[in-house]
């Protein structure tokens, strides 16, 4: 990815929060484009696929049960250096804990239902990029 694209989920208590605009409107002030965008549904099997990284963990049936409750918003989002500052813009896991003016400090109702998912990596941000738009153009 270079380096300028991440990814990113607005997961099911955004969504179900009606919280979808505001979010995106946050991702284009701060300067990301939007490459890919789908509104979708994850099954608990494709939850489960997407976070197997947490299988060992305590929290992942939780985890799983939560993602797959309702429909998310997917992105492949587009800025230099989009990775780091993506992080900084969503802000800590637990929204607690999270800067002010970060989207899980606005946003989040909790550790466990955060708001969104955003890439810790240029890596993982490719390969949860591919997961959930596989056969596109944006990764060519």
């Amino acid at each position: 990815m270079s380096g300028n694209r991440t990814f990113t989920m607005i997961k099911p208590d955004a969504v179900r929060n009606g919280h979808i605009g505001a979010i995106l409107k946050m991702f284009n002030d701060a300067g990301f484009n939007i490459l890919a965008m789908k509104f979708t549904k994850l099954s608990a099997e494709k939850a489960g696929e997407f976070y197997a990284v947490h299988k060992e963990r305590p929290f992942y049936g939780e985890l799983v049960e939560f993602m797959s409750s309702g429909p998310i918003v997917a992105a492949i989002l587009e800025k230099d250096n989009a990775v780091e500052d993506f992080r900084k813009l969503i802000g800590a896991t637990n929204p607690a804990e999270a800067a002010d003016g970060t989207v899980r400090k606005l946003y989040a109702t909790s550790i466990g239902e955060n708001a969104v998912h955003g890439a810790d990596s240029d890596e993982n941000a490719m390969i949860e990029g591919s997961f959930h738009f596989a056969g596109t153009e944006i990764f060519g």
